[in-house]
């Protein structure tokens, strides 16, 4: 199970105590909330809810489940391809900035149109099954390049001038960036929107059910979280302070070849993370073409759709390249619905535990945590994206 690996920025100024404090109540929530849907998942005997907006239509009916489901889906695996886009255009030419320091300063663009190309070639395979490879070696990037900024930064030693606290000067300032940090922390956790179609290739029966070796995997892939985002944010905000970058890679400069190394371990990782977010989008765009449209199943409809939609990512990515704030953004307005509560949602409307039980409290404080999140999330968000726009020349 693939979970979206990013360096957590804003969150680390309050390393000691609330930022602390909301990384592991996340990832506690979450890996509740993903057990929820792996349970969900086959709760009809002799069914598979094999799709998010599946289970959104059993539990709220057959229109209102596509209405509640289907734009959060697509807005968040939009969101991560744009977000990915934009990190694998700024890691390769970090790449070429180390390796060529006297060569000519080269337009991120370029970089974003070189890692779309790839995508270009990748978005042709027929499905989940033909990218298992692919998201092995995202996942082994991710652990690898988070190990080499933690142990890279430890190494490299607190800095000389090293100054703690809040990026800002005033405290609406402070209060908008911790609420932008919110939504960092929401979009690290977007493995939910694809859980159960990743669930649906695991084969499964009465006496061996799907939701065991999926249970599994998805505890290999939370330590393997946990081992990625604690140590890089933890001690980048120990070495580097307040001013640690966005991307904790961008902050260390030496060595060089293994911050090299590490940058393009995290584009190896986002070329295999994009397309597991991107099979979904296809699935759905290709349907309501041939279902709703009623164009023939062709090769060139497939190829124009998906052609057409790593496109246009591209295109967003290349247009507004606020990592940061598109991070924050996407994570509360779009990732905290279905990682955080419409999975409580359902397990409510489906399971119906007893008022006032354990069951009944839990889900109604993880849906409070997640509302909560997606409110306060994108207004930090947004102010960022504000800020970082108004010195920004497009297409630079």
């Amino acid at each position: 199970m693939m979970i979206v690996t990013m360096v957590l920025r804003w969150v680390c100024v309050y390393y000691r105590g609330p930022g602390v404090a909301v990384m592991v109540l996340s990832w506690i929530i979450t890996l509740y909330t993903l057990w929820q849907m792996v349970e969900l998942h086959e709760i009809v005997p002799g069914k598979r809810f094999d799709r998010y907006h599946e289970l959104g239509q059993h539990a709220f009916g057959e229109k209102l489940g596509l209405w509640v489901v289907v734009p959060q889906q697509l807005m968040v695996e939009i969101g991560v391809n744009i977000v990915y886009m934009i990190t694998g255009g700024n890691s390769l030419k970090k790449i070429h900035d180390i390796s060529c320091p006297g060569c000519k300063s080269i337009k991120t663009t370029y970089f974003i149109m070189i890692f779309a190309s790839v995508q270009f070639v990748l978005s042709h395979l027929p499905s989940f099954n033909s990218i298992t490879g692919v998201s092995f070696a995202a996942a082994a990037m991710s652990l690898s390049y988070s190990t080499i900024a933690w142990v890279a930064s430890a190494n490299k030693g607190v800095q000389p001038d090293v100054q703690y606290g809040p990026r800002a000067s005033t405290t609406t300032g402070s209060v908008f960036n911790f609420f932008s940090a919110l939504g960092d922390v929401a979009f690290a956790y977007a493995g939910h929107n694809v859980a159960l179609e990743i669930q649906a290739t695991i084969p499964s029966t009465p006496e061996k059910p799907s939701k065991k070796p999926m249970w599994k995997g998805v505890i290999m892939a939370y330590i393997v979280v946990a081992l990625c985002y604690f140590p890089v944010s933890m001690v980048g905000y120990r070495v580097f302070g307040k001013d640690v970058e966005d991307n904790i890679l961008i902050s260390l400069e030496k060595p060089k070849w293994l911050i090299a190394t590490a940058n393009m371990f995290v584009v190896i990782h986002v070329i295999g993370s994009y397309q597991i977010f991107a099979m979904p989008v296809f699935d759905m765009i290709e349907a309501f073409f041939i279902v709703k449209m009623n164009f023939k199943p062709t090769k060139f409809l497939r190829f124009l759709i998906r052609n057409g939609y790593v496109a246009l990512t591209m295109f967003l990515a290349i247009t507004f390249p606020f990592f940061g704030g598109l991070l924050s953004f996407f994570g509360g307005f779009a990732f905290a619905p279905t990682t955080y509560y419409l999975p409580c949602i359902m397990w409510l409307a489906i399971c119906k535990p007893k008022r006032f039980s354990l069951s009944w409290f839990t889900n109604w404080f993880c849906i409070i945590v997640g509302v909560t999140l997606m409110i306060l999330a994108p207004i930090g968000a947004l102010r960022q994206i504000v800020l970082q726009a108004k010195g920004y020349k497009f297409y630079s």
